[in-house]
């Protein structure tokens, strides 16, 4: 009974910090994890330090090193699918990339600490379209650990078209936190103008404003099933 009060206990300690901002408990004592409270830091270009270049699998089983994103914007995010932070954020980091991918901004997901099969349902589920590395190990994290502690999940890291670090997000991020480290970048490399994207949430109310209101029968007939007057 001793035993299970206290696996129950840590269970609660564990949702408690995943959502408050403090300790995530996923398992030993190697497994703890720091939720952020979303602080962000934007380097002047002359206080960029270059990132660490790096290498791995998607979770599509695609090769991606950093290189290959050499000359345009990367927002590098890192996530796991427990992490309840990471969910939340989700759906910000999905409408900054659709509306960035025209001005050079590429994004790529680092999933660690997590099981390849709970990840790639969170990306099929979630229908996330920019690709993720699975990196079990932490090991990128770990190469970052100058800038963002390697344990904070999830965080954001911006890197310019120099192959430097910009600006850090440590926990989750906003969309109007994420867009204005992003203006900036985008501007200075002189990738087009980011007040004329296409802005998502406009884009969908227009779309429920346009809708068209079902055709409704006359009083006193019933339309037939495909439409057609019997």
């Amino acid at each position: 009974m001793t035993r299970l009060a206290a696996a129950a206990a840590a269970a609660v300690l564990a949702l408690t910090g995943c959502a408050g901002g403090n300790e995530i408990e996923t398992g030993g004592e190697d497994d703890r994890f720091i939720s952020g409270d979303g602080s962000a830091t934007a380097f002047p270009a002359d206080e960029r330090v270059d990132a660490p270049d790096f290498s791995g699998t998607t979770l599509d089983g695609d090769t991606i090193g950093l290189s290959d994103y050499a000359g345009g914007i990367v927002v590098l995010n890192v996530w796991a699918s427990w992490c309840g932070p990471c969910r939340t954020e989700q759906p910000v980091l999905d409408e900054v990339y659709t509306e960035y991918t025209d001005l050079g901004v590429d994004f790529l997901g680092v999933n660690i600490k997590d099981d390849d099969t709970a990840a790639r349902a969170y990306l099929e589920t979630k229908g996330v379209e920019y690709p993720s590395l699975y990196d079990q190990p932490g090991e990128v994290p770990q190469a970052f650990r100058g800038t963002v502690p390697p344990r904070a999940i999830p965080s954001t890291l911006i890197i310019d078209p120099d192959g430097r670090i910009a600006a850090r997000v440590i926990g989750p991020t906003t969309y109007g936190q994420l867009t204005e480290l992003l203006n900036p970048i985008v501007v200075e490399y002189d990738l087009g103008d980011p007040e004329e994207r296409p802005r998502v949430a406009e884009q969908e109310a227009e779309a429920q404003e346009s809708g068209e209101p079902e055709e409704s029968a006359e009083p006193g007939e019933s339309p037939s099933p495909d439409g057609d007057d019997a």
